[in-house]
């Protein structure tokens, strides 16, 4: 790992392009292998993750973070449900095992993924074949060097940071809670989650930047 990530200011089109390339040479070994793409909440790092995957085929695999989010009936128990998002809320040890088993393993892996509609997690949403040979890793915690996601970094063989504007990522938020939640909560409320949980995420996250390998910043109007 770089000391320091390789800057780059790219278009969404650009920044594929890129990723593609950076699979490509992990892809040049043998073996299997793990691309991370972190960032903060609002970045856009699950769509630029998705669509390197399409892009790639059936070589590669999407893993994402999110399916690790603690059950809501547990968060609820623990009476921090209201903190929903924040690294604590997460199941991140359980994550790195996971990530650990993936890398390691000779048989198809099933994985948990977060549905916005429900705000939960369901088990066995997606599956990982035998034949993958990269693991595209997404979230936002992938980079972070407090216990238990230290351990995460070391399971990838490249990382790229993704990052946008802090002002883009507010507005971005409160389309996308507004839309996952359906109606069901206020603006006001969103608008208060958005300041109070997702944008110190976003704050968190920045300082993981310097532990990737790249940072690309996205060009884009919205």
């Amino acid at each position: 790992m770089e000391s320091e990530p390789k800057e780059l200011s790219l278009t969404p089109e650009a920044a594929l392009t890129y990723l593609r390339g950076a699979a490509q040479k992990l892809l040049a070994r043998s073996g299997r292998h793990a691309l991370g793409i972190a960032g903060g909440p609002g970045t856009g790092k699950s769509t630029v993750a998705e669509e390197l995957v399409a892009a790639l085929g059936p070589v590669a695999a999407y893993v994402p973070m999110d399916g690790f989010h603690m059950k809501h009936s547990k968060l609820e128990g623990l009476g921090t449900a209201i903190d929903k998002g924040m690294p604590h809320t997460f199941e991140g040890g359980a994550f790195a095992d996971f990530l650990e088993r993936l890398r390691m393993a000779n048989g198809p892996v099933t994985g948990p993924r977060y549905d916005r509609s429900i705000e939960d997690t369901v088990e066995d949403a997606f599956t990982v074949p035998a034949t993958t040979r990269l693991l595209v890793v997404e979230g936002n915690y992938l980079l972070l060097a407090t216990a238990p996601w230290w351990r995460i970094r070391a399971l990838l063989d490249y990382a790229v940071f993704i990052e946008v504007p802090r002002d883009k990522v507010r507005a971005r938020l409160m389309v996308r809670h507004a839309q996952a939640n359906q109606g069901r909560f206020t603006e006001e409320r969103n608008r208060a989650h958005v300041e109070r949980v997702d944008l110190p995420n976003y704050d968190t996250v920045m300082r993981s930047k310097p532990r990737a390998d790249a940072a690309i910043t996205l060009i884009t109007e919205r």
